[in-house]
């Protein structure tokens, strides 16, 4: 048993209790490199959505959360990696790229920060999550957390679905590039947003993200 199978085995009925965690359609997780994209709620999406799958998602974390002492090696054991979020970390991107190509499930939050309380219809998209799809060919698992007032919270339900996969085809990528990223993202993120509020297209942002 691996270290992370042992704190999943040990910690998931903890942070099932305390986060009232009901899960929908575990079976369309599939095996091999996947890109997992949710909406970001609040800042325990992340204990949620592991607790909730059947498979070790690895994420991004900010990269001063790497420099405590005691805990550092437990956000590393528990399948984290660093990322500058103070600007463009080419390293941490291609670290996600290999990571999807080495056959991990990894998670990216397509609007890039914490959306507390709002319609996520309405929120900005980074082009982040376009590129490593991109770049990895890889399927994307669309999946949606759903809680009262959009945060999430302990003692409060945070039920999360996890929707049908979508094809590397379906992003209609042609060469690549900046737009073709953002259209991606938006496409993915529309897919997140459908398992909520149905199919519809998400409203034209205002401004459009620059990064993860």
């Amino acid at each position: 048993m691996t270290f992370y199978q042992w704190i999943y085995k040990t910690f998931k009925p903890i942070v099932a209790a305390l986060y009232r965690i009901e899960s929908e359609g575990v079976e369309n997780i599939p095996e091999g490199g996947c890109i997992l994209a949710s909406n970001h709620t609040g800042f325990a999406d992340v204990l949620v959505i592991s607790a909730a799958s059947n498979r070790q998602v690895r994420y991004m974390a900010k990269k001063e959360l790497f420099r405590i002492p005691l805990l550092a090696p437990l956000i590393r054991a528990l399948g984290a990696y660093p990322v500058d979020r103070g600007g463009g970390d080419v390293g941490s991107i291609k670290k996600t790229i290999a990571l999807v190509e080495e056959g991990e499930l990894v998670g990216i939050f397509p609007q890039g920060h914490r959306h507390s309380g709002v319609d996520p219809r309405g929120t900005e998209i980074k082009h982040g999550v376009g590129m490593v799809a991109y770049h990895t060919k890889a399927c994307v698992l669309p999946v949606f957390i759903d809680n009262k007032k959009m945060h999430t919270a302990m003692f409060r339900k945070n039920h999360v679905t996890f929707g049908k996969p979508i094809p590397f085809e379906d992003l209609a990528f042609v060469s690549g590039g900046r737009t073709e990223y953002m259209n991606a993202s938006r496409i993915i993120f529309d897919r997140v947003c459908a398992i909520k509020y149905g199919e519809s297209a998400l409203p034209a942002p205002e401004h459009e993200g620059e990064t993860a």
